[in-house]
């Protein structure tokens, strides 16, 4: 990961991301306090129970008294209770799931939201299979603290505070006695919690490590198999996936140790504990057996809940850790460049001026160096030059993808930072070198959601750039399902029904990044016509790979290191003989050589 956002890594102070927990629950407010009331009514209908078998202990049993009517009040209300406790514990716990799966959703949205908010930047530098592991992998853990810790934790502490007004109310003396078990749980909570984190936050970056592995290999599948890089990309992924292990096992030691062996040890005290002091003052006067019965009972119940509570202890850990992790992505800064100023200029001429615009992605070295340069309304400009010359780079910030730190571009006369999204979105339209189609059908690719293109305009974008006839050859047409990424279609189909989706938006300003570069010759010259009535009356900038197919540009800028070397018309920087000249001779001599070879 690139060195500024190794603060990605560092975990968030677990006050301050319970907290945050905490306020997605707030909206929900009524109907938790509504779930509180009810889970207070269960837990005092239980407590009551074992109060009803001591006073029939020791006011029925012990003394012999069997009064029928008593009797049978005492056995109606014990059962009432149970079931008055199984219904509203059962309405309580089915309220807790339903406002913790509704904050889940919630949060799922706004960590998404943040995410396509974010810069190209971002997208560049971060794995994006971690990435996807924050959004995945790391929300469901929340879940799991919202649907199987919050809940569980706050109905067995309401039930353990009552378990102590219970005892207080049977012998204060032996209830205070009882206090002593609950510094010793928080001890062993605070160690499990203090040690846990560690573990948990390294299986959540391995996790996420394994996912951007997976991500990698799988796109990259070709070329592994091609390279023979299987056996190195198996024991790289068993490298990480051990270390995955590891911490894991590390984690399931320290349950191991300090969960359930821990408690159920304390809990052995405290049994000693009650049945000694109920031994020693027998010495002195006779014991209550339902006092007795009732303690006892009392403490059998009181580790239940603990028990409970330190069995998803690990869960919660685990959550914690997550829940940093997806704060952390939320709370980070590097977002995509968004409108300045009160002004809402709209673009009608498409008129392109950068103005000595030098730009870095990584603020230290500089990938553009004083780039100027004016593109009139319906000219096409066109950018070569060597790989990394900078042709991308200019196209990225002309497209608002990434922030201008030194210069400026104008649109019509006006600053690009004051546009809206929207009205460059719409008046600017972007081919890729490869295009990307999503799953669906041509249709949906073509339209992308936009309800305003119709089935009618989606044809004539798709005759316009010529990629009717083979859609119409297709068994289903236009309603053809695509594949993921397009895996379906040939290079030059996908790039087809790239032509079809931007032409169908009918843009303004037309931005070509080498969008002839993957298509065969014959289909080359389809789109070259295409590409000439879809420059007409269009502001077209061009990224050329085939110097061939920009010699009628107004005008050409010969990119080298960042910098413009060259500029002019085709005729103009061939009579220079400079770069341009020597580029075009190298071409030129490549693609006779490939005539030969064909022939």
């Amino acid at each position: 990961m690139i060195e500024r956002h190794k603060h990605l890594l560092i975990p968030l102070p677990q006050k301050t991301v319970f907290s945050r927990l905490l306020s997605y629950a707030k909206p929900h407010w009524k109907w938790l306090v509504i779930a509180f009331l009810l889970l207070i009514g269960g837990t005092s209908a239980q407590i009551l129970g074992p109060i009803i078998i001591k006073v029939f202990i020791d006011d029925y049993l012990t003394p012999r008294i069997f009064d029928l009517q008593p009797l049978l009040f005492l056995g109606v209300t014990y059962i009432m209770l149970y079931i008055l406790a199984a219904v509203m514990n059962y309405a309580q716990l089915l309220s807790f799931q339903k406002i913790a799966l509704k904050i889940i959703q919630q949060l799922r949205i706004d960590v998404f939201s943040k995410v396509e908010r974010l810069g190209m930047s971002f997208f560049d530098q971060f794995p994006t299979g971690g990435l996807v592991s924050r959004i995945t992998n790391d929300t469901e853990q929340v879940k799991e603290l919202y649907v199987s810790v919050m809940a569980v934790f706050i109905q067995n502490i309401v039930f353990l505070i009552g378990i102590f007004v219970a005892m207080f109310a049977l012998n204060v003396q032996l209830a205070l006695f009882c206090l002593i078990i609950l510094p010793m749980i928080l001890v062993i909570m605070q160690l499990y919690r203090h040690f846990s984190s560690k573990y948990y936050a390294e299986m959540s970056e391995k996790l996420s490590q394994l996912n951007a592995r997976l991500n990698e290999s799988i796109q990259g599948m070709t070329i592994i198999q091609v390279f023979r890089q299987e056996r190195r990309m198996n024991r790289d992924f068993q490298k990480t996936n051990q270390e995955h292990h590891e911490a894991w096992f590390k984690s399931i030691k320290l349950d191991g140790l300090l969960l359930r062996p821990a408690v159920d040890f304390i809990s052995i005290m405290a049994l000693v504990l009650v049945l000694s002091f109920f031994g020693i003052t027998s010495l002195n006067s006779p014991v209550e057996i339902g006092v007795l019965y009732a303690f006892v009972n009392y403490l059998d119940r009181f580790f239940e809940p603990v028990n409970q509570m330190m069995q998803r202890l690990s869960i919660f850990q685990q959550a914690m850790i997550s829940a940093g992790r997806v704060f952390r992505l939320m709370d980070h800064d590097e977002i995509a460049p968004i409108k300045e100023g009160e002004s809402e200029p709209k673009i009608g001429n498409g008129e392109i001026e950068f103005k000595d615009v030098t730009f870095s992605y990584d603020g230290k070295q500089n990938v553009l160096k004083n780039i100027t340069f004016t593109v009139k309304e319906g000219e096409t400009l066109a950018l070569v030059g060597h790989t990394g010359s900078g042709k991308s780079s200019i196209i990225n910030l002309l497209m608002r993808f990434y922030k201008i730190k030194q210069g400026d571009i104008l649109l019509d006369g006006v600053n690009i930072k004051e546009y809206e999204d929207q009205e460059l979105r719409e008046k600017m339209g972007l081919v890729l070198q490869d295009p990307f189609l999503f799953v669906g059908d041509i249709k949906h690719n073509i339209r992308l959601f936009d309800k305003r293109i119709s089935d009618n305009d989606i044809v004539e974008a798709a005759k316009f750039v010529h990629a009717h006839p083979f859609i119409n050859r297709l068994p289903k047409g236009y309603e053809t399902p695509v594949g993921e990424r397009g895996s379906t279609f040939s290079s030059g189909q996908r790039q087809l029904l790239s032509f079809a989706r931007t032409m169908a938006k009918n843009p303004k300003i037309l931005i070509l990044d080498e969008a002839t570069a993957n298509v065969d010759t014959e289909t080359e010259t389809e789109i070259q016509a295409a590409l000439e009535k879809m420059r007409r009356g269009r502001t077209t900038i061009a990224i050329a790979h085939r110097l061939s197919t920009i010699k009628d540009a107004d005008q050409i800028l010969v990119l080298h290191q960042g910098e413009i070397v060259e500029r002019g018309t085709h005729q103009e920087l061939l009579q220079q003989q400079g770069l341009y000249h020597k580029m075009y001779l190298l071409q030129q001599g490549a693609e006779k050589l490939e005539e030969i070879t064909v022939e």
